[in-house]
């Protein structure tokens, strides 16, 4: 009896513990790093930091801002045609279908913008059609 309560206590101890989240300096960082990447068009830079950082390209792309534009937006922008066919076929068609704060998806700003034809406004559509 005594060792089924000493267990039930260390287990209720090692349950308490929490690993720390990463600082907000951290996060800042790692944005700043990824925009850095994708303005430079430098896909295996990004794809080693978001799997040193232990992050999913899906779980940050709405909190990532470059220059107050999406990472897809920036990408085209930027001409980084490599980074952005690479997010454009990492993230989930329902974040590629989504409207952004100026009302208008990814691919009709694209559309409104001059960019309909770069290489990653056919991923995005290539990832919309199901593809």
């Amino acid at each position: 009896m005594r060792l089924l309560s000493m267990s039930i206590a260390a287990l209720i101890v090692a349950s308490s513990i929490s690993i720390p989240t990463p600082t907000l300096a951290n996060q800042d960082q790692l944005a700043a790093n990824i925009c850095n990447y994708v303005a430079s068009d430098d896909k295996n830079r990004l794809r080693k930091k978001l799997k040193e950082s232990r992050v999913k390209l899906r779980n940050i792309y709405n909190g990532v801002s470059c220059n107050g534009d999406s990472l897809l937006r920036f990408a085209m922008k930027n001409g980084a045609n490599a980074v952005g066919t690479f997010v454009a076929k990492r993230l989930p068609a329902s974040h590629l279908g989504k409207t952004e704060s100026d009302g208008l998806t990814v691919a009709a700003w694209a559309a409104s913008n001059g960019h309909s034809a770069s290489e990653i406004t056919i991923a995005i559509n290539d990832r919309l059609a199901g593809g």
